[in-house]
């Protein structure tokens, strides 16, 4: 039987509002603790525990729930659904989460179609980051999908959520698991009782919901792709998607665990270029200013424009689109999506900016928004902020040439971004 609204539980420390969802054996209630803050409550069906039919597996359901319950516990992290308390209220174990505001990914893409490339490599960098440190505790999710990944109300951060099917892996080990999968996103070693399971294992999901989100296409399940049926690269889908992504999520999706990268960490530096490598390793230093500084160096080689030390009008119209992604990407994932040539561009349409239309008094009012004019004086280089504190898109900075700054070329740089999708 259903919790009511305003029943109290755990000595009156939470009332339920309403109920939110139910699975298979759980269901789960929004509900306020004596704050006043909503939280989520996880129980297990009263009839999973009441059911005659239910009584042989009710010792596993109960095991199940507060394993749980100890891996939330275990994997903190910012992108990783927090659990908050655990008790239990008669018969029934609970568990208390926090409470995400926002929508999950599926229902995102389902909705309104294919994320553009930097927001879904975002989404899915930090998701990546969550399910690094759960490897490191020993534990495979095993459900990752867009439905598992929340993304909060006004911020770019996804959050990974249900661990109920998360279990212990040894690597190279064969173990025992049950059979429980989620199809389209499963690989074929989820789909056996016995079988080695590994990183890979998680690797396969989490590039397959990529997949979904950049073509809003599911892909094949691994029992059809056992039988023959052909994974599609995304790119036959969806165009746009850059080459190394494309590659990417083929390698992360391939049939045979051996030949997918065989942990998150791998798999996630081949969404970036070779090329990229130097400027990666900069930006997840924090070195900002080196940074900034290797972005339009970086440009220039690009551009073939080195000798000269300065972009063109027409350098930056026919910038490859790639490039300006992979840079665009790495920016926005290490300041978690302070900085970025599209924050940048989303800034610049906030303050009135548009396409082939140049007005100085535009911008004045972008460069005073993200921090390079204060007091009507325009700010030379060496005092910008070379830091996470200064304003959203304060940074990358090169490719306007601010030495001092000369704005030729603003126009067209962002419709650049606009014509690559960023």
């Amino acid at each position: 039987m259903a919790w009511a609204a305003g029943q109290q539980l755990y000595g009156g420390r939470y009332v339920i509002e309403q109920l939110l969802g139910e699975g298979g054996f759980g269901i789960t209630y929004l509900a306020q603790d004596k704050r006043g803050n909503p939280v989520v409550i996880k129980t297990l069906k009263d009839e999973v525990l009441n059911s005659s039919q239910l009584q042989s597996f009710r010792r596993k359901y109960l095991q199940d729930f507060l394993n749980e319950a100890l891996r939330l516990a275990l994997s903190r992290h910012p992108h990783i659904v927090q659990i908050e308390n655990a008790f239990h209220e008669g018969e029934l174990p609970c568990m208390v989460m926090e409470y995400i505001e926002g929508e999950d990914l599926w229902q995102r893409v389902n909705r309104d179609g294919v994320l553009i490339e930097v927001e879904a490599l975002l989404y899915i960098q930090q998701i990546g980051d969550a399910l690094t440190v759960t490897h490191e505790k020993g534990l495979l999710h095993r459900d990752v999908k867009p439905q598992n990944i929340l993304v909060r109300k006004g911020r770019q951060a996804a959050v990974l959520i249900d661990f109920g099917m998360a279990r212990e892996f040894i690597p190279n080990v064969e173990l025992t698991h049950t059979q429980q999968v989620t199809h389209c996103f499963a690989p074929i070693e989820q789909y056996a009782k016995e079988a080695k399971r590994g990183e890979y294992t998680d690797v396969y999901a989490l590039a397959a919901t990529l997949y979904y989100l950049l073509t809003v296409q599911v892909p094949p399940p691994s029992p059809a792709r056992a039988a023959g049926v052909a994974l599609k690269p995304p790119q036959q889908f969806n165009p746009t998607i850059s080459d190394s992504v494309n590659e990417a999520i083929v390698k992360g999706m391939a049939f045979a665990s051996e030949y997918r990268p065989q942990s998150v960490p791998d798999w996630l530096a081949m969404l970036i270029p070779d090329d990229y490598r130097q400027l990666q390793q900069l930006l997840a230093a924090g070195q900002w200013r080196d940074a900034d500084e290797a972005t339009y160096l970086k440009m220039l080689e690009v551009a073939g424009r080195k000798p000269e030390g300065w972009l063109r009008i027409e350098d930056i119209e026919a910038f490859p689109c790639d490039d300006l992604r992979a840079i665009n990407q790495l920016w926005v994932r290490y300041s978690n999506g302070r900085f970025g040539f599209s924050v940048q561009k989303s800034i610049w349409e906030s303050v009135g900016g548009k396409p082939g239309i140049d007005d100085y008094e535009t911008e004045k009012n972008y460069a005073e928004q993200v921090g390079w004019r204060v007091n009507n004086e325009w700010l030379f280089y060496d005092n910008l902020t070379f830091t996470l504190d200064a304003p959203p898109g304060h940074l990358p900075t090169g490719v306007w040439g601010l030495l001092p700054p000369i704005w030729v070329g603003s126009i067209g740089f962002f419709s650049r971004v606009g014509n690559c999708n960023i």
